[in-house]
């Protein structure tokens, strides 16, 4: 449904259609996807970013595969409605990828040489990439059987780059490009669906009012979309040929903006769409140096806890809180001075009470709120609009609120929702999809045991019939996040029979305990 903004109409992202926009004849959901798993092993690959390593992957590609060898092969072969399945190795494929990313550099080589664009095809699962690098291989052999496949690298060879530096100096400043992308939840499928919908709107903006701006700053989610796009060469230059000429107004990565021009973008967006431009994991990117999160995402594809079955994992998401009063405030009745904004979680955290006065809050533009790391268990959080009692009178009155709920904002289209406070205040919220994150455990003392693990005690020693406890165990207990028993800890020591952390034996009436040397303890754990 198109929104009024009183003096244009706006429409939501999921109205636009594809004719109304550019048609996008790849799947950049799992082209995305798969890029993020590429860019991921390139930035776990140290020996491709050694400049020696670089500058001889680039010799290959520049004086041999460019002009000689891999350029020509793939130009050759696709052709026809059937071409081979090939993937070529990392180092020329890495290469490749950074120069695509220049597309008007791209086009003009491969048209200066071969007459035509040379595009790459969509491969995105793993055991069909593996059998297309085999089948590049037997190709790669049988048509050069002298040039070796794999990258052979000479550290005292000569820098052969000349007038191909630019070339060399892109795929240098590129080896960091995994840094904006490597937060875990990006490759979450609905983070990329979301992400594609963005994008498809940013085109339709640059398509619409292309003539009447400046420049264009991508989020972060956009600018992954609009990179993955760029990479797949034949499919982007098709799509984009109608906008080609306000290509250049798009914002590239790692180029530094002015913030007066993040704000054009951000005002065209909201005038266009009627909801704020930033939204939770999704940061405007403004410089080559990127900024980091206020939390640790820990990434790993598997649990390394898995053998402790009483571990519970926790999961982590961010969530963005925006806010914008309605345009008619102004004529409605009640002091706003005495009125605020509160942010609670639904469950859990009682303590939790964020306010906010609603004067700070803009009649034209959206403001942040809140910018939150929260956990799943909570299940989403309240905004109340309240106001505040009189001289005489202490504490608030509730005149509203709305509930943004995990489970709700993960089924709305951008990861994004939209709600009316009291008809005066519009909030949207928006969040990142849910991702394991690190363990949160913490010690508490518990008794003192001997060795069988019994508590030392005047107790056990009444029910053993006085007979001494042997050993001495300091014990403490370990608890998740949600203050649930995982496990207990144990510390002993390796000394004989009768020693633990201390030697000596428990009788009623008193001991005489030794010390024992740190490095002579042990640990154990106990489920």
């Amino acid at each position: 449904m198109s929104v009024s903004d009183g003096t244009s109409t706006t429409r939501s992202l999921s109205e636009i259609s594809e004719q109304e926009t550019v048609r996008l004849s790849i799947d950049l959901v799992a082209a995305a996807r798969h890029n993020l798993g590429f860019l991921r092993l390139v930035a776990e690959s140290q020996w491709l970013h050694q400049r020696p390593t670089t500058v001889e992957a680039f010799r290959r590609q520049v004086k041999e595969l460019y002009d000689e060898l891999w350029m020509p092969l793939i130009s050759d072969l696709m052709v026809g409605s059937n071409p081979p399945m090939i993937v070529p190795p990392l180092d020329i494929e890495w290469v490749w990828f950074c120069h695509t990313l220049n597309p008007v550099s791209y086009k003009q080589y491969c048209e200066s040489r071969f007459s035509k664009l040379t595009g790459k095809l969509a491969i995105f699962n793993e055991e069909n990439e593996e059998y297309a690098l085999d089948v590049c291989r037997e190709i790669w052999i049988r048509k050069y059987p002298c040039e070796p496949f794999e990258n052979e690298v000479d550290s005292n060879m000569e820098d052969p780059v000349g007038r191909h530096e630019d070339l060399l100096g892109e795929v240098l400043k590129q080896k960091c490009l995994y840094t904006r992308f490597s937060e875990p939840y990006m490759s979450e499928l609905v983070y990329l669906v979301a992400a594609k919908q963005r994008y498809r709107g940013f085109l339709y903006m640059l398509q619409k009012f292309g003539d009447g701006i400046s420049c264009l700053v991508p989020t972060s989610d956009i600018l992954l979309m609009w990179l993955t796009h760029q990479s797949y060469p034949t499919a982007y230059s098709a799509d984009v040929k109608e906008i080609e000429g306000y290509l250049g107004k798009m914002v590239a990565a790692l180029e530094t903006v002015k913030e007066e021009e993040v704000q054009e973008t951000k005002k065209l967006w909201e005038k266009t769409f009627y909801q704020p431009y930033e939204k939770a994991g999704c940061p405007v990117i403004t410089g080559a140096v990127k900024v980091k999160p206020p939390i640790y995402w820990v990434v790993t594809n598997t649990d390394a806890n898995v053998k402790y079955k009483s571990m519970v994992p926790r999961f982590l998401l961010e969530v963005c809180v925006m806010v914008r009063l309605n345009s008619d405030r102004k004529n409605m009745q009640g002091d706003s001075t005495n009125e605020f904004l509160r942010c609670r979680m639904i469950r859990g955290h009682g303590d939790l009470k964020l306010n906010t006065p609603i004067h700070k809050f803009p009649l034209d533009s959206w403001k942040k709120a809140w910018h939150l790391y929260c956990e799943f268990g909570t299940k989403g959080i309240v905004t109340e609009l309240r106001g505040r009692g009189g001289h005489c009178f202490k504490g608030s009155q509730l005149r509203d609120s709305v509930t943004f709920t995990w489970n709700d904002l993960l089924r709305a289209p951008s990861l994004t929702l939209g709600k009316e406070c009291d008809e005066k205040v519009r909030v949207v919220a928006s969040m990142t999809p849910p991702v394991q994150g690190a363990y949160l455990l913490k010690c508490v003392p518990d008794r003192v045991t001997d060795d069988s693990g019994a508590m030392v005690s005047d107790v056990i020693l009444r029910m053993n019939q006085y007979q001494p406890q042997e050993g001495r165990w300091l014990s403490r207990t370990v608890l998740d996040h949600l203050g649930r028993e995982c496990f207990i800890l144990r510390m002993s020591s390796e000394c004989d029979a009768n020693d633990r952390v201390g030697a000596g034996l428990w009788r009623r009436g008193g001991e005489t305990p030794s010390n024992v040397k740190h490095e002579d303890r042990i640990v154990e754990i106990l489920e």
